[in-house]
């Protein structure tokens, strides 16, 4: 079967969206150009205003149309408190349970030294001046005059998730932060027996 090289451009596009194989892309793309050509310049404009429009937060770095996301502009939230986070979609699940009332640090990604990822790629020193600004001489601020009282990482349990958090733990601890890692343990309404070695150890050791 001869194809386009407009066709092959769409499908190409729509292999870049995660989880998204040859075949699958394949059959979304026939899909938009056989039976739904107005979904298709609506999918066409959505994203086009999308990238136009939607930069990042001026402070905590998430996606946002607005010089400061939502979060960041609420003065209802707590400000000492600063939760670390991998991607804006583990900010939005962090949201969604309603128990976090602080502020917000998204590093849109890892360190992954394999792939290449290292802390300026990730905007740590972002992070670090958020958390532990300097003053005038360049001296740290005091632990007293500083707006963030604590940081919580919330990086993914995955092995580059780790290494993000220990990276930015050491170099926060350093600089006189209060530094807390999101718990791990053995998830609710679960059985023992079915639960994998390493949750239930790192739930022992969590144990509080």
């Amino acid at each position: 079967m001869t194809t386009s090289n407009a066709l092959d451009g769409l499908t190409q596009a729509l292999r870049k969206l995660p989880g998204i194989g040859a075949k699958s892309a394949a059959r979304m793309a026939f899909h938009l150009l056989q039976h739904d050509k107005p979904g298709a310049q609506q999918l066409a404009r959505a994203l086009d205003h999308a990238v136009q429009s939607i930069g990042h937060c001026a402070l905590c770095n998430t996606l946002t149309e607005q010089a400061l996301c939502v979060t960041c502009a609420n003065p209802q939230r707590d400000r000492s408190t600063l939760c670390v986070v991998e991607t804006p979609a583990d900010q939005a699940a962090l949201e969604r349970t309603l128990a976090y009332r602080g502020l917000y640090f998204v590093l849109m990604g890892k360190l992954s030294p394999l792939d290449g990822i290292g802390p300026n790629d990730i905007g740590l020193q972002k992070l670090f001046d958020r958390a532990v600004p300097r003053d005038s001489s360049g001296q740290w601020l005091p632990a007293a005059l500083r707006e963030v009282q604590e940081v919580i990482l919330a990086t993914n349990f995955t092995a580059e998730g780790e290494a993000t958090a220990h990276v930015i733990a050491q170099a926060l601890k350093q600089r006189g932060m209060q530094v807390t890692r999101l718990a791990r343990g053995v998830p609710v309404g679960s059985e023992l027996e079915y639960v994998d070695l390493g949750t239930i150890a790192h739930a022992l050791t969590d144990r509080r």
